[in-house]
């Protein structure tokens, strides 16, 4: 096929595509490195109403065979993950973004700040090669000047704002954790020995891994930047130009059936809003920041997914005092006969169970 020939897809092929890429379909993977290879990234959060999105976000694909503490394992000791940018990501995948790392241009703003700042830029890094990894609290604040803070994502310490700028460009790096809390080690001993790719080959390498996640893409999409990675596709009912990863493509007749899933709202599946529109009819709104009058589904609903169908929310909170997974609602937005109906409640036994927790019903549910 050249690249000249439109594949030309219905949209039941097409949300195929999407949740085959994403391992939301009955063909289960079975590690978390698995799923890292063919998301290329797992998301970090520290919102758990249920669980952390780097914890729901495999298990969503593996299911009861995964294990919390497999993540840990598979990025501090067995190094086939690393951390980057609020994700775990395959090694696979770290000559490329290192070679982006290193050609990175900084906005205005922080680039005018790290001038200020120089002689702490070069006292964190000092302080790292003597002494090795360590957390952010154990660096001297020896700042400037300090960042404007106007939205408050950082506290009076420059410390933490200056290791995530240098790690941008990959003078510094993450080599684990302590709880919650990072553990930071200096870029160039983390980083020894990776490949070097060019700045353009890494985006081109980049692009086609993002295609491959997501199995079909818009052409100019800022959500999911592929370039012209794949091969270009039509979609019955949609005025988009779309790219189709092409091994995705080859095996598309190769459909192991659907199931159900339960999402967490920082999903990789639920990222690119326009592409959920446009091919699955799904608005999603993440209520977390919404005054609670205004809610409708949840502070931090997950989406239920049937098959190739966004079919639901689930609001349920895990209660850790009472070691219980509270459940307030299922809120369905399409028509479900018996038996998904039944689906659905079993992948939330099945959540619960994976939890380790029982499960009590809001009243009136």
């Amino acid at each position: 096929m050249s690249d000249a020939d439109v594949v030309v897809l219905s949209r039941d092929d097409a949300r195929r595509l999407a949740v085959r890429a994403q391992l939301l379909d009955a063909e289960r993977p079975g590690d978390v490195v698995e799923v890292a290879e063919q998301l290329g990234a797992i998301k970090i959060d520290p919102t758990a109403t249920i669980a952390p999105s780097e914890q729901t976000i495999p298990w969503s694909r593996i299911g009861w065979a995964y294990e919390s503490g497999q993540l840990s394992k598979v990025v501090e000791q067995d190094r086939l993950l690393f951390e980057y940018d609020g994700h775990f990501r395959p090694v696979s995948l770290l000559a490329p973004h290192l070679a982006r790392m290193r050609g990175r241009a900084f906005h205005a703003r922080a680039a005018a700040w790290l001038e200020a700042n120089a002689r702490f830029r070069a006292d964190v890094l000092a302080r790292l090669r003597a002494e090795g990894p360590m957390l952010a609290a154990r660096i001297p604040d020896t700042s400037q000047v300090a960042h404007r803070n106007e939205a408050g994502w950082y506290g009076s310490n420059q410390v933490p704002r200056m290791l995530e700028l240098l790690s941008a460009v990959g003078e510094t790096a993450i080599v684990g954790r302590e709880g919650r809390q990072r553990v930071w080690d200096l870029g160039e001993r983390v980083y020894a020995g990776v490949p070097e790719v060019d700045y353009e080959g890494a985006g081109r390498m980049l692009e086609e891994r993002r295609l491959q996640a997501a199995g079909i893409a818009r052409q100019k999409s800022p959500w999911t930047p592929v370039g012209m990675a794949g091969v270009p596709a039509s979609v019955e009912g949609s005025s988009w130009k779309w790219r189709v990863d092409r091994a995705a493509l080859e095996t598309l007749d190769d459909d192991p059936g659907g199931r159900v899933a339960i999402l967490n709202p920082y999903d990789g599946m639920l990222f690119d809003r326009p592409r959920l529109k446009e091919l699955f009819g799904f608005e999603y709104v993440l209520e977390q920041f919404k005054p609670k009058p205004q809610r409708v589904y949840g502070y931090f609903a997950h989406p239920i997914l049937v098959g190739d169908r966004f079919a639901g929310l689930l609001d349920a909170q895990l209660d850790k005092k009472k070691e219980t997974l509270v459940v307030t609602a299922v809120h369905e937005i399409i028509d479900l006969d018996p038996e998904e109906r039944e689906m659905v409640d079993a992948e939330v036994r099945d959540l619960a169970e994976w939890l380790g927790v029982p499960i009590a019903y809001a009243p009136g549910r």
